[in-house]
């Protein structure tokens, strides 16, 4: 690491800013809108939700065809600034097919929004699935949740959560798992890099008060991490912090071979790679 402030901002910068490391990004992006589309397309689906009255208060649901599947709720990445739940539909066939009911977030992005109200977004979320299991048809005991990125860190804010606060009729494990996928743990290191607090605002109290490393995790549910082998040094920093954080609660961390910060998402989607299968041994584990 550079031995000079801006240098060191430099280098954080290369290290956090995931998108220009990966030249072809917007193909990325493009092939994701596209399959999920696709998917809408082809399976039944209860599409935009509202869990709230914000526009980003959506969700989407696909169901299985029996009305005790668990649930895997995802939440999507993009730096709390960008991208859709439905980018992310092309996730839910290989789960569904497994007899998993999947759910996508959606929230409010910065910088409209602010990273703490991003994270009551969810908790508001989580609450309305839970307490409409049976009518959309699912097993409110078997509730996992998994994100990418920003996602990931959202997953640990949701496993930090204490439920009987939001709410006192939500039970203290409605978390009973959590697939964290090449998320950040950590706020403060974001604080002085210009390409994403401009819009995330945080000032270094807030960075920490949205940590999860200094948080203690609400319950002794399972906690599966995976980061991309490609991705950077501090990425893969990050998943050992929150590994290290709540040791209770750690099981398997995937290294994914020749996967970048983008690409570890469609690992997910492949049935016959080893983060499916340990996501899918977190589903049916409850």
């Amino acid at each position: 690491m550079a031995s000079t402030g801006a240098s060191n901002v430099e280098w954080m910068e290369r290290e956090y800013n995931a998108r220009a490391a990966i030249p072809d990004h917007p193909q990325i992006f493009a092939r994701w809108a596209e399959q999920g589309a696709q998917v809408r397309r082809r399976r039944a689906g209860l599409i935009d939700m509202p869990y709230g009255d914000d526009d980003g208060e959506r969700l989407d649901f696909f169901p299985t065809v029996h009305r005790t599947s668990p649930l895997l709720v995802f939440i999507h990445g993009g730096y709390w600034r960008s991208l859709d739940k439905s980018d992310f539909s092309w996730i839910a066939p290989p789960f569904l097919d497994a007899g998993v009911a999947v759910a996508f977030l959606n929230y409010g992005l910065a910088p409209r929004v602010a990273v703490a109200d991003i994270v009551r977004q969810q908790l508001k979320a989580l609450a309305w699935l839970y307490t409409r299991a049976e009518e959309l048809g699912f097993d409110r005991q078997r509730i996992v949740v998994g994100g990418h990125s920003a996602g990931g860190h959202l997953t640990a804010m949701l496993m930090a959560a204490l439920w009987p606060e939001v709410d006192p009729a939500l039970p203290a494990d409605l978390v009973k798992g959590g697939l964290a996928i090449s998320g950040l743990y950590d706020l403060e290191p974001l604080v002085p890099l210009p390409f994403i607090n401009t819009d995330l605002r945080l000032d270094a109290a807030a960075a920490r008060r949205l940590s999860p490393v200094h948080l203690p995790a609400a319950t002794l549910a399972p906690l599966v991490t995976a980061v991309g082998a490609l991705e950077s040094g501090e990425f893969k920093r990050q998943t050992q912090l929150i590994r290290a954080a709540w040791p209770r609660n750690a099981r398997a961390d995937i290294e994914v071979g020749g996967a970048n910060h983008l690409t570890v998402c469609d690992v997910l989607a492949d049935p016959g790679s080893p983060l499916f299968a340990a996501a899918l041994e977190l589903v049916r584990r409850n």
